[in-house]
C-alpha cells in the first residue's frame, strides 16, 4: 500500500514537520502538541508546578496556515455563518488556545458571509476591556450587516458570566443604532464553545 498522509501514524506526521523531536511529541495528545489546549488543563486540573508549554515552532506556522486557510475559504467561498456549526471549529483554532482574553468580531454581509475576521481587544488572564464605541466605529469601516461575537475563557470554563451577558446587551443596542446585528456571541475555552444563541442568551 502506498505510504500517505493519511495512513501515516502520527509520529511519523510529526517527524516529518519538526524532525527527530516529532517522535517525542508524539507522545502527547494532538491537541496539545498542537496548543489547542495545554498540559496544565489534562485531567480537568491545573498542574502548579508545570512550566507554560511552548507549541514548536514549526507546528505554530502549520497550525497558523491552517486557521488561515479556513478563513479565506469561509470568504472566498461565501460560506453563510448563520448556524453555530459553522464556526466552532475555526474559533477553536484561532482564540480558543490562548493563555489571555481575547475579543475576536467576524464581521459578516447581509447574508451573513464572512467580511473579515478582527481582533479587536486583548486582556489579560482572567478579564478584558471592551468599548462598544469602537466595535461601532469598526463595523462602518467594514460596511457590515451583522457581526458574531467571540472571546476566549483562559479558564477552560465555558459558562458565560453575568458581565459577559451585561455586554453582549450592551454591544447589542450599541450596533443596533448603526443597523449591525449581533448574530451569536460565542464564548471559547479550549476546543469548547458554547452559543448565546443556542442557549436563549442573545
Amino acid at each position: 500500500m502506498e505510504k500517505t498522509a493519511r495512513n501515516m501514524s502520527n509520529a511519523e506526521l510529526l517527524e516529518i514537520l519538526c524532525g527527530s523531536v516529532g517522535r517525542t511529541l508524539a507522545r502527547h495528545p494532538l491537541p496539545e502538541v498542537f496548543g489547542i489546549c495545554t498540559p496544565r488543563h489534562i485531567n480537568g486540573h491545573v498542574e502548579q508546578d508545570m512550566a507554560p508549554y511552548q507549541v514548536h515552532p514549526k507546528l505554530a506556522v502549520a497550525k497558523e496556515l491552517y486557521i488561515r486557510a479556513i478563513e479565506q475559504d469561509m470568504k472566498s467561498a461565501g460560506i453563510s455563518l448563520s448556524s453555530p456549526q459553522a464556526v466552532t471549529s475555526y474559533l477553536s483554532g484561532r482564540i480558543g488556545h490562548y493563555e489571555h482574553e481575547v475579543f475576536l468580531c467576524l464581521w459578516t454581509d447581509v447574508q451573513n458571509r464572512l467580511i473579515v475576521a478582527e481582533e479587536i481587544f486583548r486582556g489579560t488572564l482572567t478579564q478584558t476591556s471592551i468599548y462598544p464605541r469602537e466595535l461601532a466605529k469598526s463595523a462602518l469601516i467594514h460596511n457590515a450587516a451583522g457581526v458574531i461575537l467571540a472571546h476566549n475563557h483562559p479558564s477552560g470554563e465555558t459558562s458565560p458570566s453575568r458581565a459577559d451577558e451585561l455586554l453582549t446587551a450592551a454591544l447589542k443596542t450599541t450596533l443596533a443604532l448603526v443597523d449591525v446585528r449581533v448574530v451569536d456571541h460565542f464564548v471559547v475555552a479550549g476546543n469548547k464553545t458554547l452559543s448565546f444563541a443556542e442557549k436563549g442568551l442573545l
